[in-house]
């Protein structure tokens, strides 16, 4: 499967190297073959600070605080699986907008490396751009749990 990743680091508050870049594609590239996801596929991945995440929360959840990632699909799950959403080029299946100042202080909270953390957090995304969605379904929730561990697991970085 062809995999194109967009970045952007819209943040100076957290280091984002190159290595935490190559584990991302390698997460999210995992995600989608677990899926059975054969398509040619693009996401955009941006790194941003609480306050810009916290705006985008408000503005698009009217949650007022700070969240560690945002998704922003392209695509209803039934277009991804019906074909919809295929016009013989790349799928381009959406945005995701993590906190890098949260998701440190997450990987602290939990006590495992910011690697790991910015990885479940591009898994969870990569889930909702495919049409899961673990706030209304108790069985996406379920479902969702278990592939993020599944994947992490996959490349490299399990729970500890």
């Amino acid at each position: 499967m062809k995999l194109k990743i967009y970045f952007s680091n819209e943040q100076d508050k957290i280091k984002i190297p190159f290595r935490i870049r190559r584990l991302i594609r390698k997460a999210v590239k995992e995600a989608l073959t677990q899926e059975s996801f054969a398509y040619p596929a693009e996401v955009s991945v941006s790194f941003v600070d609480n306050e810009a995440i916290h705006k985008l929360n408000l503005e698009y959840r009217e949650k007022d605080r700070p969240t560690d990632v945002l998704s922003f699909p392209m695509w209803e799950k039934e277009e991804l699986s019906d074909g919809s959403a295929l016009d013989g080029h790349a799928v381009t299946l959406g945005d995701i907008i993590i906190s890098a100042e949260k998701a440190q202080a997450q990987a602290q909270e939990y006590g495992h490396s910011i690697e790991r953390e910015i990885c479940f957090l591009s898994v969870h995304s990569v889930l909702h751009l495919l049409g899961y969605d673990h706030e209304t379904s108790e069985e996406d929730e379920a479902y969702m749990k278990a592939k993020q561990e599944a994947v992490l697991v996959r490349i490299g970085l399990p729970r500890k």
